[in-house]
């Protein structure tokens, strides 16, 4: 067999792309296989990155609305969608070329095509055999089907089809309340569509602080999102001009009718973990189509790992690119470590919703003796002064050693925030570290700054 490699990635998202030029740079010989036409997965092409140009230009549009608060007068303000499509359009191919470039840099060839596992040492590319070493399996995740709803990405999309709606929708329908969801729904709402959340829980973001997520949902309900919770949808109907869905109470009851001009279908991902050949070779699943790995990320098959959205836990785009990198240095020798406590969660709404670690629900569950400060953005100053004062901060600590369990963020910019909230857990800070750490002023991380002070102390400017 001519192509010997010795690590072959199954996938160029976000986990498998950095899985290979890490394992490049650190002297292998290294393949990636990748069926879609271009480099960087679901991530880049069709959601974390489309989603956040979409996010930002609307963000413009509504500021610009209200740019008459902060004394600034302006004329009618209109949309051009597709320009605005464009614009995303391009930032996706700009960052996937870049993908192409690092590749030739650190010479991983791309293997274009569809990857089966033949053998514990061989992958074949549609038909053709290669072998190696190692096999990391760095497939991601799909979207999660609802029974009685097909989504034909016309008037019923998946938050693909979202990406790329050809109008305006005067009413916009979100099936489920998560964070996809919650982001592509006030992306079409600020650029004037109405949007009703159908949830079958009775929350919205489950994994979520209760009470961060509590106040999620009024500062969306103020902005004009309305939700109906603890309701399941059990068909949908494309009428050519719209959709009918079906919807009844989750506890059962009477149904009814909701119509609207599109729907959004977002209840989740599953493990793109199917054609792989993972049952001819022997690796197991679990009964949910994820892959069990042990702590070196290997399976059942020592020579077969698995990284990402194919094996347990959240499923977010960083996680996925420091289990690569931990997984590689892993097989060449070195210490790759991840601690599972300290990966943030985003959600890229605005204001946005930033987590990491335990939440107060999941303390409790523990048993552990527990403190909490919190403070507004209303008391920061750099808010005020900018006109972004709703939201909070909200730090969790333990009782006895004052370290910081958790940190749950609403507000603005809570997304870069809480990097410096993940670095302090990380090295194993308590919240009088944080509280005795020099911030500057005016900023937002000031807010970040008294919640520690409330949690070990109190706070100063509430």
């Amino acid at each position: 067999m001519a192509d010997t490699f010795d690590l072959i990635v199954i996938g160029a998202g976000p986990g498998g792309y950095v899985a290979a030029i890490k394992a490049a740079q650190l002297g292998m010989k290294v393949a990636c296989v990748e069926k879609r036409g271009t480099l960087g997965g679901t991530c880049l092409n069709v959601g974390c990155i489309p989603s956040k140009a979409l996010l930002h230009s609307s963000e413009i549009y509504e500021e610009i609305n209200h740019a008459g608060k902060y004394g600034i007068k302006v004329g009618k303000v209109e949309i051009d969608l597709p320009t605005l499509l464009k614009q995303k359009d391009d930032a996706v191919k700009g960052l996937t070329d870049g993908i192409g470039f690092l590749f030739k840099k650190n010479k991983v060839e791309w293997l274009k095509g569809t990857g089966v596992i033949t053998g514990a040492n061989e992958v074949s590319v549609d038909g053709k055999p290669y072998a190696t070493k190692n096999i990391l399996i760095a497939t991601g995740s799909d979207v999660m089907p609802l029974k009685g709803v097909e989504i034909d990405e016309q008037r019923i999309v998946s938050s693909t089809g979202a990406l790329a709606l050809p109008e305006v929708p005067k009413k916009l329908v979100v099936i489920g309340g998560g964070y996809i969801g919650l982001e592509m729904g006030t992306v079409w709402r600020r650029l004037g569509a109405q949007v009703e959340v159908i949830e079958f829980l009775d929350r919205i973001v489950p994994g979520m602080d209760m009470e961060i997520g509590k106040e999620f949902k009024k500062i969306l309900e103020k902005q004009g999102v309305t939700f109906r919770l603890g309701t399941k949808v059990t068909g949908a109907k494309n009428t050519g001009k719209g959709v009918t869905l079906t919807v009844e109470p989750a506890a059962g009851g009477a149904a009814e009718e909701v119509r609207a001009d599109y729907v959004l279908v977002s209840i989740g991902r599953r493990p793109y973990t199917d054609g792989l050949g993972l049952e001819q070779v022997g690796v197991q699943r679990n009964e949910r189509g994820f892959i069990p790995v042990n702590h070196h990320f290997q399976t059942n098959i020592p020579s077969i790992y698995a990284i990402g959205d194919v094996i347990p836990g959240p499923m977010l785009a960083h996680k996925a690119e420091e289990e690569g990198v931990a997984a590689v240095e892993i097989m060449a020798g070195q210490a790759g470590h991840i601690n599972y406590d300290a990966i943030p969660g985003v959600v890229y709404t605005w204001p946005e919703v930033a987590t990491v670690g335990k939440t107060e629900e999941q303390v409790k569950e523990m048993g552990v003796e527990y403190k909490v400060g919190k403070f507004p953005f209303l008391a920061n100053s750099r808010a005020r002064a900018v006109g972004q004062a709703e939201g909070m901060v909200k730090i969790i600590a333990d009782a006895k050693t004052d370290r910081v369990l958790g940190v749950h963020i609403i507000g603005p910019d809570a997304g870069t925030m809480i990097a410096e909230a993940v670095l302090a857990m990380e090295y194993g800070a308590s919240s009088e570290d944080i509280a005795r750490t020099c911030h500057a002023h005016p900023t937002m991380n000031e807010a970040l700054k008294e919640a520690a002070l409330a949690t070990f102390a109190k706070a100063i400017h509430v």
